[in-house]
C-alpha cells in the first residue's frame, strides 16, 4: 500500500481547526489503515506557533528541510491577512512540487498569493469569496461550495468545511466505507458532498424585517408540502402578490420561488438522511409532487439523484476507540 506523506503547514495566527479537522481524519484512517499517512507539520523557522485563538503548536520541523510532500495542506486563519513574504516564496518555489496541494478556508489567499490558482476553479470562506476574486482575478472563485477540486488542487470553505475536504481525500485515497467510519467516528452529522451549498437555505437567506415576511418564512421551513405559491404567501402575509414578491426579494435577497426551492430541498435531504421514508413519500412530504421533480431539483444543485444521495449515508461500521 503507498504511504502519502501530508505536510501541513504552520504559521502564526492560523485557524487551529483547520489544522486539527483535517489532521484527526486522516490519523483516523490511519487507525483503520495503518501507514496510509504520514503527517507532519512544518512552519517557516521549525519554531512553535500561536493560533488566532491562543493555543501553541509546534512543528515537526522547518519548511525549508521538508522533502515535497505528497499532498500539502494550507491552513487558514487571521495570519493569512498579511503573511509572511518568506512563506509565500516557499509555497510558490516548493508547493508545485507536491502532488496534491490543499487549502482549507483562507488558506487559498496563501496559494493565490503564491500564483498557484490561477485559471483554476476554487472556494473559501464565504467571507472571502469577494476578496479572492477582487485580488485575483486570474482565480475562479465559486462561492457556494464547501471545497472544489480542480486538478491537483484543492480548496475548501471555512473552518469544519476541512474536515469534509478530509473525508473526501480520505474517500478518494482509501473507499468510501472508510470515510463514512471516520465521520462517524468523529461524530460528524454527515460527509457532505462538495457541491453541497456552504449555507442552509435558513442562513443563505436574509431574515425579513417586517414580522408578516418573517412569519412567512417560518411557515415556509415548517410546511414544505403546502402551497407556497406567491398568491398564497402573499395572502398569508395580508399583501398583493406583486407588492409581497417585491418585499421579499428586498428583504430577504432571494425571490420567494428561489427560497421555497431552497427550503424544500433541504427539507428532503434531511429526511432522506434521517428516515427510511421511500422516495416517493419523501418528493410528497417535501412538496414536489412527484419523484421525477425531486430528482431534477437533486440532480441540478447536488450533482446526484435522491436514491445516490441516500447511499453515500448509509450506516457503516464504526471505528474503534
Amino acid at each position: 500500500m503507498e504511504q502519502r506523506d501530508v505536510l501541513v503547514v504552520l504559521f502564526d495566527g492560523l485557524q487551529s481547526l483547520d489544522v486539527t479537522g483535517p489532521v484527526e481524519v486522516l490519523s483516523g484512517a490511519n487507525a483503520a489503515t495503518p501507514g496510509a499517512y504520514r503527517i507532519r507539520t512544518a512552519s517557516l523557522d521549525g519554531g512553535p506557533v500561536r493560533t488566532s485563538s491562543g493555543l501553541t503548536l509546534t512543528p515537526d520541523l522547518a519548511l525549508a528541510d521538508a522533502e515535497p510532500p505528497h499532498t500539502l495542506l494550507v491552513p487558514g486563519g487571521n495570519g493569512t491577512r498579511t503573511p509572511d513574504p518568506r512563506l509565500i516564496d516557499w509555497l510558490r518555489t516548493r508547493a508545485p512540487g507536491a502532488r496534491r496541494k490543499v487549502s482549507v478556508c483562507s488558506g487559498a489567499l496563501l496559494f493565490a498569493e503564491a500564483g498557484l490558482l490561477d485559471g483554476r476553479r476554487v472556494t473559501t470562506h464565504w467571507a472571502l469569496c469577494d476578496t479572492l476574486a477582487q485580488r485575483f482575478p486570474a482565480v475562479r472563485v465559486e462561492p457556494e461550495p464547501i471545497y472544489v477540486q480542480d486538478g491537483d488542487v484543492v480548496t475548501s470553505a471555512g473552518v469544519t468545511a476541512g474536515i469534509d475536504l478530509a473525508l473526501a481525500l480520505v474517500e478518494q485515497d482509501l473507499g468510501r466505507d472508510l470515510a463514512l467510519a471516520i465521520a462517524r467516528h468523529l461524530v460528524v452529522f454527515l460527509r457532505r458532498p462538495g457541491n453541497q451549498t456552504q449555507f442552509s437555505a435558513q442562513l443563505a437567506a436574509q431574515t425579513a424585517e417586517r414580522r408578516p415576511l418573517r412569519d412567512v418564512q417560518q411557515w415556509i421551513t415548517e410546511n414544505p408540502a403546502a402551497d407556497l405559491s406567491v398568491d398564497a404567501l402573499a395572502a398569508r402575509a395580508g399583501l398583493s402578490p406583486r407588492h409581497f414578491a417585491r418585499a421579499f426579494r428586498d428583504e430577504v435577497g432571494m425571490t420567494p420561488g428561489r427560497y421555497v426551492d431552497r427550503v424544500r430541498l433541504e427539507a428532503a435531504r434531511r429526511r432522506l438522511e434521517d428516515t427510511a421514508d421511500g422516495i416517493e413519500e419523501v418528493s410528497r412530504h417535501c412538496g414536489y409532487g412527484t419523484p421525477e421533480a425531486m430528482r431534477r431539483a437533486f440532480v441540478r444543485v447536488l450533482g446526484a439523484g435522491p436514491a445516490e444521495y441516500r447511499r453515500r449515508f448509509q450506516p457503516v461500521p464504526a471505528l474503534a476507540d
